[in-house]
């Protein structure tokens, strides 16, 4: 009987981890530094973001429709776009997207550091930093 019970105990135990929900990964913050339009280039403006990634950051697959510069701050990131390769950056590397690239893979490299970027974007006046690509 006392088996019984204590396999009872165990599986009520486990149960909740096997129906618990995946949990979904860590969002990035976007703070917005500066925004200014381009008047040499009519319609044009560029806008400085930072990019907190906080450890286990994953970016949904998007566009720009912008050239965005990245500049790693902290830690270390992985990036690529449609049709390219997957290039792992650390602090001081670049990376380039232009507006018609697909941004298909972006993460934080780390599952227990964070990583910071600052991206420097050109891009239509008034235009959202980034559009979703289903």
């Amino acid at each position: 009987m006392k088996r019984i019970v204590s396999f009872v105990a165990t599986l009520m135990c486990l149960c909740p981890m096997a129906v618990r929900p995946a949990m979904a990964a860590p969002q990035a913050s976007v703070t917005s530094l500066r925004s200014e339009p381009l008047p040499e280039y009519p319609g044009k403006e560029v806008q400085m973001i930072v990019v907190d990634y906080p450890p286990g950051a994953v970016d949904a697959v998007h566009r720009h429709d912008a050239h965005a510069f990245v500049y790693v701050l902290d830690g270390s990131i992985v990036m690529g776009v449609k049709g390219g390769k997957e290039v792992a950056l650390k602090a001081g590397d670049t990376f380039h997207e232009g507006p018609d690239d697909i941004h298909t893979v972006g993460r934080n490299a780390s599952s227990t550091q964070p990583a910071r970027f600052v991206v420097f974007l050109i891009k239509n006046k008034g235009a959202p930093i980034l559009t979703p690509v289903k």
